[in-house]
């Protein structure tokens, strides 16, 4: 009898830790699928970080990592195997990069729209109005790279106002052309509206019509190599949602 127990208590023993280990298996896979890494224009740094809270507080246990970049530079990224769930763009042009090297798992929906408007230092000190006045004497004017979308929109706008300018530097994402201003390198930047609204301690946006025939679109999307598709589809659904539109709308993007 003493040796019928001993086994019997080593079986139970071994079923104990069998079911141990069960349990410990989907905790793990829980915890991994908890994450969602979002690749987004850099113009959507303000919006998205609030709304990453947002979906943290509405999906307990999820965690949000977003990476924000030029928009270009993001779908090289994406394109060379970066591991990402959601791609959000500042323009159609780049989110078809992704698309067309097979990188999206859902046609891209279009979420926002923004526009530019010359930002330049507070108290607008070299009075200008129109964009006409970025090529006066002396004025340094920052712009985006061409194939950045902000860099694209302000070469639309330029050629629309029959203006031509020699901007001091081209930089590769909006914040980086916003920077310049606010740290007074230069007089002046084409940048979105959102932007300059988000350092309106810093700077004064000034409108000019031009930037109405050149409006971006900002396409999101799950990414077809998603490590979390089911979290990243929630997340873009939150970002369409109408609490999603607040946050944007608030931060000076135009509803689709």
């Amino acid at each position: 009898m003493t040796i019928r127990r001993a086994i019997a208590a080593v079986a139970a023993a071994g079923l104990l830790l069998v079911g141990g280990c069960a349990e410990d298996t989907p905790d793990k896979t829980s915890e991994k699928q908890s994450a969602v890494t979002v690749f987004a224009a850099a113009s959507l740094t303000e919006a998205f970080t609030r709304i990453g809270k947002d979906f943290e507080a509405a999906h307990p246990g999820t965690k949000v990592t977003f990476s924000f970049a030029g928009s270009s530079a993001l779908a090289t990224q994406i394109g060379q195997g970066a591991p990402a769930d959601v791609f959000a763009s500042a323009s159609p042009t780049n989110m078809q990069t992704v698309a067309d090297g097979g990188g999206v798992a859902d046609a891209p929906v279009t979420f926002a729209h923004n526009q530019l408007v010359i930002a330049t230092a507070k108290g607008n000190p070299k009075g200008i109005r129109v964009l006409a006045d970025l090529t006066a004497a002396g004025t340094k004017v920052a712009l985006c790279a061409e194939q950045v979308p902000c860099g694209a929109a302000a070469k639309k706008a330029l050629t629309a106002a029959n203006v031509t300018l020699t901007p001091v530097t081209l930089e590769q994402d909006v914040k980086a052309a916003l920077s310049k201003v606010r740290l007074g390198e230069v007089d002046a930047a084409l940048v979105y509206r959102t932007d300059a609204r988000a350092a309106a301690a810093d700077v004064d946006a000034v409108e000019f019509p031009e930037s109405a025939g050149a409006i971006n679109d900002y396409p999101i999307a799950v990414l077809k190599a998603a490590p979390n598709a089911a979290g990243a589809k929630a997340f873009v659904d939150y970002v369409r949602s109408p609490q999603g539109l607040v946050v944007l709308t608030t931060a000076g993007f135009q509803q689709p």
